[in-house]
């Protein structure tokens, strides 16, 4: 279907979203958080790979506990000892900044369990004679972009990362001294007519050290929802919900337990859009569950961008060892203004989403992985050294023109 701006415009969103008004909630967690303690500590380690050595393999997995972080997994490249493995560990827990009696970097226990990538993998994956590198793994994966927010994310999932980042933000900056690394939020916005119009409720649960008052630990919070929503969107103080339990002191790994991949949700859309169900961080660029994910999110984000849709959503699978996806999708939710069809062919000409292809055309063989495993892989800015090149626009120009 094609269709001009003006009906763009006047599209019913009932058509679109089953009623014309409705309330859509997303959350974030932390840097601190356990899950998201392991993706950064993850991350950290592909880095180093990588910066030894461009074309390493990695599939790092952490879990953490207290004051007991495992690390296993697969690896093929450099020899980076076990001694270099902990302190990449200890540092990165650091940083977070986590020094408690039940989970502190200079007392924390280490365990390191990685080992070689299998032979039986490599061989599918690696590029031999005509053969051309293949997908390190089957799979689905999806990218997404909407024009709710300047970042071209879903509004819920991009205030209640920043939300946070906030927060942590003014801990390590020492005005926010009696907050704790551990973290989560989650903000429900009211939409009418298709679009984000106010929060019905925002919630925020936030580790704190002992003796802070909760209504002291409110203020705190309130300041920065205020200064991260649009101006007038505030909730109701029966729905500014924060620290609900009333106490929140033991947290992070000594609290509970964190795993590497388990905040996918979190890391992609926030629930607006689907996921394929594979988790990025500990992953180097060749598992096209990470960097095919990417390669989504940017074609998704320039079409948006481009002014072609409110909204895409774009589909690419796999086969492990193949070299060409097996199929390639894009829905503008009734909201584009050029056929789809023609839409993908621009697309897949723009870019070849071959792994190599990927990598190649968004420079991922960079040591650029742990700054993307808190507040999320999607609607950052792109860094002067490489970071989140994802997010670049550079495929307005080769789109425009489908108009």
């Amino acid at each position: 279907m094609v269709l001009t701006r003006e009906s763009v415009k006047n599209i019913n969103p009932t058509a679109l979203h089953g009623k014309s008004e409705y309330v859509f909630t997303s959350e974030s967690v932390s840097e601190g958080h356990p899950d998201k303690v392991c993706d950064q500590i993850s991350d950290a380690i592909v880095d180093a790979y990588i910066a030894c050595a461009p074309e390493a393999r990695c599939a790092i997995e952490t879990l953490v506990t207290t004051n007991r972080v495992v690390i296993a997994g697969e690896v093929r490249g450099p020899d980076i000892s076990h001694s270099e493995i902990e302190e990449i560990v200890r540092s990165t827990i650091k940083e977070i900044g986590y020094e408690q009696g039940g989970f502190h970097w200079q007392n924390v226990k280490i365990e390191n369990l990685l080992h070689e990538q299998s032979a039986d993998i490599a061989q599918g994956v690696d590029a031999s004679g005509a053969k051309d590198e293949g997908a390190g793994d089957q799979g689905l994966m999806f990218g997404y972009a909407c024009s709710e927010t300047d970042v071209f994310m879903p509004a819920p999932i991009h205030y209640s990362h920043q939300i946070l980042k906030r927060l942590a933000d003014a801990r390590h900056s020492g005005s926010a001294k009696n907050l704790g690394p551990d973290a989560k939020s989650q903000v429900t916005l009211l939409y009418k007519n298709g679009k984000p119009v106010k929060a019905a409720a925002v919630l925020v649960s936030t580790q704190h050290t002992e003796g802070t008052q909760q209504a002291a630990i409110r203020e705190i919070v309130r300041e920065h929802v205020l200064k991260v929503l649009p101006e007038g969107w505030m909730c109701d103080e029966e729905h500014f919900l924060i620290n609900p339990t009333g106490k929140f002191v033991i947290g992070g790994p000594d609290g509970d337990a964190g795993l590497t991949g388990r905040k996918i949700i979190v890391d992609t859309y926030g629930g607006a859009a689907p996921h394929g169900g594979g988790a990025f961080s500990g992953k180097d660029p060749t598992k096209v569950d990470r960097s095919a994910a990417y390669a989504a999110r940017y074609l998704a984000k320039n079409v948006v961008a481009a002014g072609l849709a409110e909204k895409c959503t774009i589909q690419i699978a796999y086969a492990i060892g193949v070299t060409d996806p097996i199929s390639f999708y894009v829905n503008t939710a009734g909201t584009g203004l050029v056929d789809e069809l023609a839409l993908e062919k621009r697309l897949r000409e723009l870019m070849s989403l071959s792994p190599r292809g990927i990598r190649n055309h968004l420079k991922l063989n960079n040591p650029i992985y742990k700054r993307t495993a808190a507040y999320g892989h999607f609607g950052r800015t792109p860094d002067a050294d490489g970071g989140f090149p994802w997010e670049k626009l550079d495929l307005v120009d080769g789109l425009k023109d489908l108009i």
